[in-house]
């Protein structure tokens, strides 16, 4: 999907991406972000030399990445490159990954530095640590290597770094990766409302009540709020992937337009996991069971809540960085 043709990829503008993703998402919340992950990885390995990433897709557009971005790792300069070693969590789709990426402070550097290092999974210790709440098909488990040499040009900068390739999917890729976040808890909550729909089909009428769920007005009220709410999550989050997109075309994604996409994340991914509390709500007690979606639905986008990107602090940048105050904008 976000492989450039020129590599045998389809190369899609970026805001038909997102509603992708939220399509997955609101089939199966894991799956979203799963495929989320991966469809990274061009993006990322454009942060690489040109040749590098000409030879990663030597074989085809099939390359499928994971890593994480905290600097767990540490990377000692050696002669040609970096010998690496150290233990990163929340690898999202590790195990079926062809490469494996962990973000390292470099040591003996004359400042603060952080690099990128790129192995191949086969060398990497995958540790089965994902038992989690929700969002348990992602796998995403601690990935560790020891004392392994990358190759200088097996390693990329993550904040700060120059795309080698041209073209708007390679311009901003970490802003791009943030609406594909709030794509994923978009599609969850949509799910979650056909759930609910589906489930009023069933005419149940909860106990103590008079009338089945579809002829309650209370329902109808819940339902109708939070069909507004996705609405409005929907047309804000395309709203800003094509103003994205339009900036990435004109090659003017300045550090100032950072918040106001991440803000925009934070958002749609709260209003959808109000959402989701609304509707695992409304059901009542079948919610409960695991044959339910939405008991799924909402371990799902809570999990999902939890990402770094989406701390509250991003309200407060977005504020800051609105009344002309500096403002951080850490992912």
């Amino acid at each position: 999907m976000t492989v450039p043709r020129s590599h045998g990829g389809l190369e899609v503008p970026y805001p038909a991406t997102v509603d992708a993703i939220a399509a997955l998402a609101a089939a199966d919340g894991a799956t979203g972000w799963t495929v989320m992950i991966g469809s990274e990885s061009p993006q990322l390995l454009a942060l690489l030399p040109r040749k590098s990433f000409d030879r990663f897709y030597a074989a085809g557009p099939d390359v499928i990445i994971a890593g994480a971005f905290a600097p767990q790792g540490r990377a000692t300069p050696t002669p040609g490159g970096y010998r690496v070693s150290g233990r990163w969590g929340f690898a999202s789709g590790c195990q079926h990954a062809d490469w494996i990426f962990g973000n390292c402070a470099i040591e003996r550097a004359p400042s603060p530095t952080l690099r990128c290092a790129l192995a191949p999974a086969r060398e990497w210790t995958i540790h089965d640590t994902w038992r989690t709440a929700g969002l348990r098909g992602t796998g995403s488990h601690d990935v560790e290597v020891t004392d392994r040499v990358v190759p200088e040009d097996h390693t990329f900068v993550l904040f700060g770094g120059v795309p080698s390739l041209p073209g708007p999917l390679f311009e901003a890729p970490l802003l791009q990766a943030s609406l594909h976040i709030a794509a994923v808890a978009l599609g969850i909550g949509e799910g979650a409302l056909e759930d609910l729909v589906e489930f009023a089909g069933t005419k149940k009428k909860r106990l103590y009540a008079t009338t089945s769920l579809p002829d309650s007005p209370l329902f109808q009220h819940k339902l109708g709020r939070a069909e507004t709410d996705l609405f409005a999550a929907r047309a804000l989050l395309r709203e800003r992937a094509e103003e994205l997109y339009a900036r990435a075309c004109a090659g003017a994604v300045e550090l100032a337009f950072m918040p106001r996409v991440l803000q925009t994340s934070a958002w749609v991914a709260e209003t959808a996991a109000r959402v989701v509390d609304a509707c695992y709500t409304a059901a009542g007690g079948t919610a409960l069971y695991d044959h339910s979606p939405l008991q799924r639905r909402l371990r799902d986008i809570h999990t999902l809540t939890q990402h770094a990107s989406l701390q509250d602090t991003v309200f407060t940048n977005a504020g800051a960085a609105r009344l002309g105050r500096p403002a951080g904008f850490g992912l």
